[in-house]
């Protein structure tokens, strides 16, 4: 909703989320480390109160200047939160036995994490009818700072005594050479997970294809709910290679009809996608040394693999749009299918 009335082009947006990918590349794997050696929780609520600063920039100063450092400080929460929320939780089920719940688990967060779009959705568009750009920026600081606070109410697990007195590099190090043994699930996360960046582009398309400005949240909101719907199953279902290949073909299909009817496609595509996200987010996790003092760090590491895989996806949309895209999911599903 913000972009929808920001007066930035399509160009000016993709420059936009490059500086927010690069910033998150800078910052993962540092700050997964950061988590493992002193508190993921600490890191998660550092990450709300870094996006309402974002947040804030934003409706302070909205320029192109403005919304750049807006995405410094987005980049940099976002950064945070990757691998300490995923460590924190494995960790928390393996030390009562559960870790073979994980995927369940996982999937109930992404679906709740989905599903919450569809009131944020319809409480935007009131929002931004009675007070516009400046009212919806500033509810969602305040939704930002809620969920650090939140974030401060997660039990954290007691470390080793031998991890407590690891120094920062070398709980750096670690996690950087575990990462290695296992890169075929790393890599399959890190291209899976890059795909996520467009989502970004959904009110865009949106708009693109015909649906008024006013009227964008509410003609996506069936897009998370697909998705949730997606995660879901994948909380039930065994993973199936040929998912995301079905995903890409869905996403063209919608891409060359371009018309606002052809947005079920898109949520078809989506809810396939998360499946395969799920799945491959959980195979990461198991793969992981259970006794590892750097959990979060190698899951930083698939993450920093992601966001440089994320250039690919917006320059894709630059020079094909969806088309592109979905061409590009092709391409990683072959890969992902054969690995």
């Amino acid at each position: 909703m913000l972009f929808a009335d920001s007066g930035l082009s399509d160009s000016q947006i993709t420059v936009l989320l490059a500086i927010w990918s690069t910033t998150a590349v800078v910052a993962e794997v540092p700050s997964g480390a950061l988590a493992d050696r002193f508190s993921r929780r600490g890191c998660l609520v550092a990450s709300g109160v870094l996006q309402a600063a974002g947040y804030t920039s934003w409706v302070l100063f909205p320029s192109f200047y403005g919304f750049a450092a807006g995405f410094v400080l987005w980049g940099l929460g976002g950064a945070l939160e990757s691998g300490a929320f995923e460590a924190l939780v494995y960790d928390a089920l393996a030390a009562n036995g559960d870790e073979d719940q994980y995927v369940r688990l996982n999937a109930r967060v992404d679906a709740i994490e989905l599903i919450a779009q569809v009131p944020v959705a319809l409480v935007a568009t009131v929002l931004f009818s009675l007070g516009g750009y400046q009212l919806t920026g500033w509810v969602s600081v305040a939704m930002c700072l809620m969920s650090s606070v939140i974030a401060l109410r997660f039990p954290e697990p007691a470390r080793d005594s031998a991890e407590q007195h690891t120094g920062y590099f070398r709980t750096l190090l670690t996690g950087l050479r575990e990462a290695v043994p296992i890169k075929s699930a790393v890599i399959a996360v890190a291209l899976v997970y890059a795909i996520d960046a467009f989502e970004e582009y959904f009110t865009l398309m949106a708009q693109d294809w015909g649906v008024p400005t006013l009227w964008v949240p509410l003609a996506t909101t069936g897009l998370p709910l697909l998705g949730a719907a997606g995660a879901s199953l994948a909380g039930r279902l065994p993973f199936r290679g040929w998912v995301l290949f079905a995903a890409g073909l869905v996403l063209i299909a919608a891409a060359l009809l371009a018309v606002p009817p052809a947005l079920v496609l898109v949520g078809l595509y989506y809810g396939l996608y998360r499946f395969v996200l799920v799945h491959v987010e959980t195979a990461l996790q198991h793969r992981i040394d259970a006794d590892t003092e750097a959990r979060a760090t190698v899951t930083s590491v698939a993450a920093i693999l992601s966001e440089l895989v994320a250039f690919g996806i917006y320059g894709a949309w630059v020079l094909g749009g969806a088309v592109g895209v979905g061409v590009l999911v092709l391409v990683i599903a072959v890969a992902i299918w054969r690995n």
